[in-house]
């Protein structure tokens, strides 16, 4: 079901590097979308949530009604109320300690020079919806969008054949200070988000992940809107020594394996013991668990584990492929947290599984994948915040450093530029 591999085997390099399909073959499809929403706006927003979602709605019923969000309270109980809350304090807490500060400092000639902070007007979360359900992910993207003070957060999310939202993702939102909800899923929602219809009003950034046909929309509006990052199929790799438990293990790799066909589950380990171990109790832990067919793909064509020659080399193999959740299911995971260089979110010790970071810790589960991690970070408060540069200089300043400014000007040819200073330094 999962293969078990020597580090030296060929086939490592192609699961380090790992590739899906040509995007290419969805990218003309995107792109036709975007065109049609761009120009038809609602009617092309109506059109593809009856070809994709078969759901026949309305300009009035895109929009998620106040009526609609009582009636979700009423479909949930309060234990899930009570998590959810507590899901979103954990997250505003810890997005908290991520603020900056506008700055400014003032020299003793009188200028000033400095960095304002704002955060941007109106923020689109994406939200994965229609069959499935992540009440979590409204609250990833709202929380740190509401602690960096954005006023108009507005969620979209596609909705199920009924036309209607899911109610525990519709109670999330309701939880998270979100009032402008849309029924709304797929390319589509992102180009209506970036373009604006005569229903939805364009926003200044898109979050969230959600499939190819999304991923493929953000990537392809930005520039007229920003985007936080460019989200494929999620991954675990898991650096293990002989002190794990191979039920913990499995437990952690099959949570990833059971999010989609493409996701990647990876363990490497310098102990062959654990690792037979861990395969024996992946194929136990498949057979009493719902997903078998999502997981049993993932396992065979994404997932593997490798038996390295040492620690070192399972920390190297790590850094290569710079998963989106890394877990050091260690004796001593601090002393080697030094040395991990690339990782969408780290967890330490045999008792922070996945999901933690998924539900409840606080640290955002938006994180970046397919290796993105060497340079992307997960989404965060300065995601949503934009920042202008500030700049007062006295008189006494330009005096002193206007010849270096023009001789600066003139040496890339730019006179005018040079001008502006020389009017002010003959004066």
């Amino acid at each position: 079901m999962i293969r078990l591999l020597q580090s030296n085997d060929s086939s490592v390099d192609k699961i380090i590097n790992k590739q899906y399909s040509d995007q290419v073959l969805y990218e003309e499809r995107v792109s036709e979308i975007l065109r049609k929403v761009k120009e038809n706006g609602d009617e092309a927003l109506l059109e593809y949530t009856a070809r994709f979602d078969k759901a026949e709605l309305t300009p009035e019923t895109l929009a998620v009604s106040g009526d609609e969000i009582e009636a979700a309270y009423r479909e949930v109980d309060s234990d899930f109320i009570r998590a959810v809350q507590k899901a979103r304090d954990n997250i505003a807490a810890f997005h908290s300690k991520q603020l900056q500060n506008s700055w400014f400092e003032t020299g003793e000639d009188g200028t000033v020079l400095g960095q304002l902070l704002r955060p941007v007007e109106r923020a689109g979360i994406y939200v994965p919806g229609g069959t499935a359900n992540y009440p979590s992910s409204v609250l990833m993207n709202a929380g740190p969008a509401k602690v960096a003070g954005v006023k108009e957060i507005v969620m979209v999310a596609p909705p199920c054949s009924d036309g209607k939202l899911q109610a525990s993702t519709l109670v999330a939102a309701a939880e998270a200070g979100i009032t402008e909800i849309y029924k709304l899923g797929g390319a589509q929602a992102v180009a209506a988000l970036a373009y604006g219809t005569k229903t939805v009003r364009r926003v200044d950034l898109i979050t969230g992940p959600g499939n190819i046909y999304v991923t493929l929309a953000k990537k392809m509006v930005y520039g007229i809107v920003n985007i936080d990052m460019l989200a494929g199929p999620s991954e675990i790799l898991v650096v293990a020594d002989e002190s794990a438990n191979p039920v913990y293990v499995a437990a952690d790799l099959l949570s990833q394996a059971e999010h989609d066909i493409l996701a990647s589950a990876i363990l490497v380990t310098p102990s062959g013991k654990l690792a037979e171990e861990v395969q024996k109790e992946i194929t136990r832990q498949v057979g009493y668990l719902t997903r078998k067919e999502i997981m049993t793909a993932s396992l065979r064509d994404y997932s593997a584990i490798i038996v390295t020659r040492d620690m070192d080399e399972a920390i190297e193999l790590a850094n290569r492929y710079a998963p989106e959740h890394l877990e050091l299911a260690v004796e001593a995971p601090f002393s080697i947290l030094g040395r991990i260089k690339n990782a969408g979110a780290i967890f330490l010790g045999h008792f922070t599984p996945e999901p933690v970071g998924d539900y409840m810790a606080g640290p955002n589960h938006i994180l970046p994948t397919g290796g993105t991690a060497r340079f992307y970070s997960p989404l965060n408060v300065d995601t949503f915040m934009k920042k202008s540069s500030i700049i007062a200089y006295s008189p006494e300043r330009l005096g002193d450093e206007g010849q270096d400014i023009i001789k600066l000007a003139e040496t890339e040819g730019l006179d005018a530029h040079a001008n502006a200073v020389r009017v002010r330094l003959n004066k």
